[in-house]
C-alpha cells in the first residue's frame, strides 16, 4: 500500500467497533440493523447515529422534502467533504462521533474536533486525510496482499462502488451527512426519542429507488456500549436489593420477599445478556485478528507439502472432474 493511501475496510460491526475503540473513544458499540420494523428499532438503545451502506451511482441526488433547504445552517454540525478514496466508512463513523452528545472521545479526537471547529467542510476533509492517527487506525484493517499494486486502479463504470453515509440528530434537527455532497442535508426537526421513527421511511424510500436492481444494503447503528448499560442496570438492582434486604432484616415481610425475588430474577436475566455481549466482543476480537493475519505462508507450505506427497495432483484432477 502506497504511503498516504487508505485501504478498503469491511462493513462489519466488529470492525467498526474496534476502529472506534482504537481511536481512543470509550463506551461506544456498533450493531448491525437487520430490519426497520418496530420491534427491531425499539430494541436499539441510546443510538447516536446510523451508518448506511449502498451502491453509489454517479449523479445521484439526495432524497429530501422539497421544502427543506440543504444549506448548512449555524446548527453546530461537524461536516467534512470526502477528499480521499476508500475513507467513507471512517468518515461516516467520524460524523457520528464528532456530532453526538455524551460520547467520551478521548484526547486525540477531542483535540481534532477543537482544532477543526471553524474549518470549512473542504478543510475538515483535508484535516481527516492528513491525520496520521485516523489513517493509521483505518489502515490497521488492511488485508495483506502480496500482489497489491502500489498505485490502485481507479474504479470504472463496470465496477460496483459502495458508499457510506450517516443519519443522525444534531441539536433538534435530523441530518443526512454525506461527504460527497456540498452540505449536510436537513431532513426536518426531530427529538432524541423520535428520530429513529422519522428516519425509517427515508431509508426505506431510498432503498426503494433501486427497485429490484439492487438488494445489497447494510445498516449499522452506533450506540452506547450495551456492556456499560447492563453493568449500570445490574448495579442499580444491587443497590435496590441491599435496601430491601435491610428492611427485611428489620422485620419479616412476605411482600418484601416477593419484591426481592422479582429483582433477583431481573438481575439474572441482565447478567445473561451481559455475558452474551462480552462473548460477542471476544468473538469480534478473534475475527479481527484473523482479518489482519497473513495466511499466504500457511497456504504456500500447505501446497508444498501436498505436492511432495503427490496429493496435490489428485486434488487438481478431482477438481477438474467436478467442473
Amino acid at each position: 500500500m502506497a504511503d498516504g493511501s487508505w485501504c478498503l475496510i469491511e462493513s462489519d460491526p466488529g470492525v467498526f467497533t474496534e476502529l472506534i475503540s482504537n481511536m481512543g473513544v470509550k463506551g461506544v458499540r456498533v450493531e448491525e440493523v437487520w430490519s426497520l420494523d418496530d420491534e427491531t428499532m425499539n430494541q436499539l438503545k441510546q443510538v447516536y447515529g446510523l451508518v448506511f451502506l449502498f451502491k453509489w451511482q454517479s449523479g445521484e441526488s439526495p432524497s429530501q422534502p422539497a421544502n427543506i433547504s440543504d444549506r448548512e445552517s449555524d446548527n453546530g454540525v461537524f461536516f467534512a467533504h470526502q477528499v480521499i478514496n476508500n475513507a467513507c466508512a471512517t468518515q461516516a463513523i467520524l460524523s457520528i462521533l464528532l456530532n453526538a452528545k455524551d460520547i467520551e472521545l478521548g484526547s486525540e479526537l477531542s483535540n481534532f474536533k477543537n482544532f477543526t471547529g471553524d474549518f470549512s467542510p473542504e478543510m475538515k476533509g483535508l484535516a481527516i486525510s492528513n491525520s496520521d492517527t485516523i489513517r493509521s487506525v483505518h489502515n490497521s484493517f488492511a488485508r495483506y496482499d502480496p500482489f497489491e499494486n502500489e498505485t490502485p486502479l481507479a474504479a470504472t463504470e463496470k465496477d460496483d462502488v459502495f458508499h457510506f453515509i450517516t443519519y443522525m440528530p444534531v441539536n433538534g434537527t435530523l441530518y443526512e451527512l454525506d461527504g460527497l455532497k456540498p452540505n449536510p442535508i436537513n431532513l426536518g426537526s426531530c427529538t432524541d426519542t423520535d428520530w429513529l421513527q422519522k428516519i425509517r421511511p427515508i431509508i426505506q424510500d431510498r432503498m426503494a429507488t433501486y427497485a429490484s436492481s439492487e438488494i445489497r444494503f447494510n445498516l449499522m447503528a452506533v450506540t452506547r456500549d450495551p456492556v456499560d448499560l447492563y453493568c449500570q442496570e445490574i448495579s442499580e438492582l444491587n443497590s435496590t436489593l441491599e435496601q430491601l434486604e435491610k428492611k427485611r432484616s428489620e422485620g419479616n415481610s412476605k411482600e418484601l420477599d416477593e419484591d426481592i425475588q422479582k429483582i433477583q430474577n431481573q438481575r439474572a436475566i441482565l447478567q445473561q445478556e451481559l455475558s452474551f455481549e462480552e462473548e460477542k466482543l471476544q468473538r469480534w476480537k478473534k475475527e479481527n485478528a484473523r482479518r489482519r493475519h497473513n495466511f499466504i505462508p500457511l497456504i504456500y507450505n500447505l501446497l508444498k507439502k501436498l505436492s511432495e506427497t503427490a496429493e496435490l495432483n489428485n486434488l487438481l484432477e478431482n477438481a477438474k472432474t467436478k467442473n
